[in-house]
């Protein structure tokens, strides 16, 4: 269900203070069958979501659903068109951050705004295999991009028999501890190390398109200030199972 993702959200503070995140059991890496296919609506969401899982994994195929370019849709700097092209770059920079610069990536280029879920359950289908793991963005994430390609990656799944992990993004946004919007009893922590937690901050670094504004206009201002941040920011990763 879309959710309004406005205001402050809550603070990363208020998510640190919740004493069920640490008890959330934690996942292994000891069992990944191989590459796990990454699946992005928009560049970036797979840093954000689950860049210390792959740079921890040290290996990945991505599907970039979208290339972003309603990022900032009345923009002064950039043409649709324009971001796109930028937004492609970034995401080229930011796997090679992560050590993962031979990364297959699959630009499917479909419609900021507007992913064609048919589509993308048929090209997900056609790359999975039975076992394999499927990280993509939660079915309740908030965002219908998001939702849309969970959905997408749960069918796929489904029909192959790979395993899915849902990351969520804008939940920690609009969700707060304890809430019942949000299946908790799924979540998994993935531990990252100092090298790992590096790895993902320099990644993220690598979208200025969307960590610092585009110009001074109110239209170019930044989709990600650091008060989000804050919550990519951890020690750990959250995937639900």
């Amino acid at each position: 269900m879309v959710r309004p993702i406005v205001g402050d959200g809550t603070a990363e503070e208020v998510w640190r203070a919740w004493p069920a995140m640490r008890d959330w059991p934690v996942l292994t890496l000891d069992d990944l069958p191989g590459p796990p296919l990454v699946v992005a609506p928009h560049p970036d969401d797979e840093v954000l979501g689950v860049a210390g899982l792959m740079a921890r994994a040290g290996a990945a195929e991505l599907v970039a659903v979208t290339d972003g370019e309603a990022s900032h849709p009345g923009s002064t700097v950039h043409t649709r068109a324009g971001l796109a092209a930028l937004r492609r770059t970034e995401t080229t920079e930011a796997l090679r951050r992560l050590g993962l610069a031979d990364a297959p990536v699959h630009r499917l280029g479909h419609p900021d705004g507007a992913i064609d879920e048919h589509a993308l359950t048929g090209v997900l289908t056609e790359l999975l295999t039975p076992g394999r793991w499927c990280l993509a963005t939660w079915r309740g994430d908030g965002h219908p991009d998001h939702e849309a390609v969970g959905r997408a990656a749960a069918r796929a799944c489904e029909a192959t028999g790979a395993r899915l992990l849902e990351y969520p993004v804008w939940a920690w946004h609009w969700a707060a501890p304890g809430d019942d919007r949000v299946p908790w009893s799924r979540a998994r922590r993935v531990e990252l190390g100092a090298e790992q937690q590096a790895a993902k901050a320099a990644a993220i670094a690598a979208f200025p398109s969307q960590i610092a504004p585009l110009g001074p206009a109110e239209a170019d201002a930044a989709i990600l200030p650091p008060h989000v941040l804050a919550r990519f920011a951890r020690p750990f990763e959250v995937v639900l199972v």
